[in-house]
């Protein structure tokens, strides 16, 4: 294993003890570190990642799994949605949007408000109320959007959904395994869409398959380890964390597409 392998299972490692807690694989925040620290061209950043989310997933899924926390019909509404989703997204990602001047864009556009929102949402929550969750329909109809940008981005999708879905008022308790859940099935598909698409497009479409595995593996081991220690972490400062990383990251993308 070379030095950038290395560096991918420490890094996979560490942001997914941080983001699985709450339900996100940590796809999102390891992408820039992709893109700027290991150089992985643009678009094979996007099924790097969604390996990541392959080989990270069954870690947390494991932990939640024991715990018996997998059952219950949102994981069903979510993968419902955002798995056609992920797979147009992969479409609109390798011949709509392969230039990395606009991915930076994208990504600045996403995770800024993401980040700002839940930081606002975490300080001020709102009163959780019947007629303040989703209905069905509209969880499904959200993870299809989701799924869409999150097949362009490269995150399964669930990653976006679980800071939503919680700020919607939904416990993270019940969000998290669900949303995980979504995020590995949409990025099973979406990474064979993305190499079924290398073998008729051109460019860096196929993923990095050294890179990936090695930050799959980091985040296999954090998945658990952060799983296992969600009881114990306030959400609030969990919350918080995620939501200040997000609005960085964005800000620093929108300053490096800017320049």
């Amino acid at each position: 294993m070379g030095e950038p392998e290395i560096g991918g299972l420490v890094a996979g490692l560490l942001i997914a003890v941080v983001t699985s807690p709450v339900g996100v694989s940590g796809a999102v925040f390891l992408l820039p570190v992709q893109l700027s620290v290991f150089g992985v061209p643009s678009p094979a950043v996007t099924p790097t990642n969604l390996l990541f989310n392959v080989v990270a997933g069954p870690g947390a899924l494991v932990r939640f799994h024991r715990a018996g926390r997998l059952r219950g019909p949102l994981t069903r509404l979510l993968v419902t949605g955002t798995l056609p989703g992920v797979l147009i997204g992969a479409v609109v990602r390798v011949f709509a949007v392969p230039g990395p001047g606009v991915f930076r864009v994208l990504v600045a556009l996403l995770l800024l408000p993401l980040g700002l929102w839940l930081i606002t949402r975490t300080l001020r929550p709102a009163r959780v109320t019947a007629a303040a969750m989703p209905s069905p329909r509209t969880v499904t109809g959200l993870a299809l959007a989701v799924g869409i940008v999150g097949g362009v981005y490269g995150i399964g999708g669930g990653s976006l959904l679980g800071p939503l879905l919680v700020g919607r008022g939904l416990p993270v308790a019940q969000v998290a395994p669900a949303a995980l859940a979504s995020t590995f099935v949409t990025s099973l598909a979406g990474a064979g869409a993305f190499a079924l698409l290398s073998l008729t497009g051109s460019g860096d479409v196929a993923p990095d398959w050294s890179l990936g595995l090695a930050c799959g593996l980091g985040g296999l081991i954090g998945g658990y380890l952060g799983a296992h220690l969600q009881p114990h972490v306030p959400e609030t400062a969990l919350c918080l964390l995620l939501g200040t990383l997000a609005a960085a990251l964005g800000a620093s993308y929108g300053v490096a597409a800017l320049s």
